[in-house]
């Protein structure tokens, strides 16, 4: 069975200025398939990101399949506590159908009977909620319009340990639910090797790209982060 490539890179450079933010990165993504991208912070993983989205100028070809929808969930989003605008609010700019926006919702693990949704968490603002339900409330927007793909900028930032692991199975869930494609730019190995098909290693140019098992091996580890870099496995309990 041939694989349904989602996304194809080739040669992706990024510079700003006399910066070089990218260096050929090359890479794809198939339907149904995790790839983390992993580096230390200014690697250029946010950077790559904001050029599959067309956000940033690029050379190099990033194709994507012809009509694919992308969801896109970003690193932070800070919002104040006074802003005007509710949950029910924010979801309705992605689509007004009442029962996509409880099904997103319920997807995320935000649960309750439909007058339960719209009383408690439709006409909630969005700066009153916490950073866990905000996570959530955010991968519900970025599905509503049920994508093929979704890209993650580190969606767990900020959010402890345990909640983490449960984004993570959320979106595990998500995707084998939908077939949907996932890439994600995470800080931590035991996640990329829990959950990614594939991995690709940036330190502006690219390290390493393929199996996480196979390909983040000391001497990558130590070209992404530098000296020793040591890394212990452990198993996070569901």
């Amino acid at each position: 069975m041939t694989e349904e490539i989602l996304l194809q890179a080739d040669k992706v450079s990024v510079s700003f200025g006399d910066l070089c933010a990218l260096h050929e990165v090359a890479f794809s993504v198939n339907r149904s398939e995790a790839l983390a991208i992993v580096g230390p912070n200014g690697s250029g993983k946010s950077v790559l990101l904001r050029s599959l989205l067309g956000l940033v100028p690029y050379t190099g070809k990033i194709d994507w399949q012809p009509k694919v929808r992308i969801g896109y969930v970003p690193q932070k989003l800070a919002i104040d506590s006074e802003f005007p605008v509710s949950v029910g609010d924010f979801m309705s700019f992605k689509t007004h159908t009442h029962t996509k926006i409880v099904t997103a919702l319920e997807s995320v693990g935000i649960t309750g009977d439909h007058h339960h949704l719209k009383k408690h968490i439709l006409n909630k603002p969005l700066g009153t909620l916490s950073g866990g339900q905000l996570q959530r409330v955010l991968i519900a927007w970025a599905i509503v319009d049920e994508p093929d793909i979704l890209l993650f900028d580190e969606p767990t930032s900020g959010i402890d340990v345990g909640g983490e692991e449960t984004i993570y199975n959320l979106l595990h869930k998500l995707q084998t639910k939908h077939h949907l494609a996932i890439i994600l730019v995470s800080h931590d190995l035991n996640i990329v090797y829990k959950y990614a098909n594939r991995v690709l290693c940036l330190n502006r140019d690219m390290i390493c790209y393929g199996v996480p098992h196979e390909v983040l091996d000391p001497a990558s580890l130590r070209q992404l982060y530098g000296g020793e870099a040591h890394f212990y496995q452990h198993e996070h309990k569901e």
